[in-house]
């Protein structure tokens, strides 16, 4: 996790789980050209964490999953854990800002300063809410100008 980001405490998975839209992220290559993307978080059996990731390509005109783990790195009531979408390789997914009385919104950094989102329950959000996280990732060391406004719009047909 990047040296300035702190996971958030007293986190309660069960609240987290269920879906969360995208809203911003930082570019990345296997989000390239996604929009109407959402990530759903499901209960494993063995304890872990269920990720499914989904986007709708507007070059492609077609929708894109992937599938991954994620477990706690220390303790259940830290948000800090580690994903995986391609075999044995994990990253970290630090959730360091969090509505904590109705988990509406998270703000969501990768292991280095190159990833980070604005997840929420809701496809669109406040202006004040997406000023107060570039203003906050800004300040952690996030180049903010790079960000990405997802749209939550398919084209007809879809």
């Amino acid at each position: 996790m990047p040296k300035s980001v702190s996971p958030v405490k007293d986190f309660e998975l069960d609240r987290y789980l269920g879906k969360w839209y995208e809203v911003a992220r930082l570019n990345h290559s296997f989000e390239e050209g996604l929009q109407n993307v959402t990530a759903e978080y499901s209960l494993q059996k063995d304890g872990g964490v269920s990720v499914v990731n989904r986007g709708f390509s507007t070059v492609e005109k077609k929708w894109s999953e992937a599938t991954g783990k994620a477990f706690f790195v220390k303790s259940t009531d830290e948000g800090y854990l580690k994903v995986s979408f391609f075999g044995p390789f994990y990253g970290s997914y630090v959730i360091f800002e969090l509505d904590k009385e109705h988990y509406q919104y998270a703000f969501v950094s990768g292991p280095d300063l190159n990833y980070l989102w604005l997840l929420s329950r809701t496809p669109n959000v406040s202006a004040e809410l997406k000023e107060n996280f570039i203003k906050q990732a800004k300040s952690l060391g996030f180049d903010t100008d790079t960000l990405i406004m997802v749209g939550h719009k398919l084209p007809t047909g879809f």
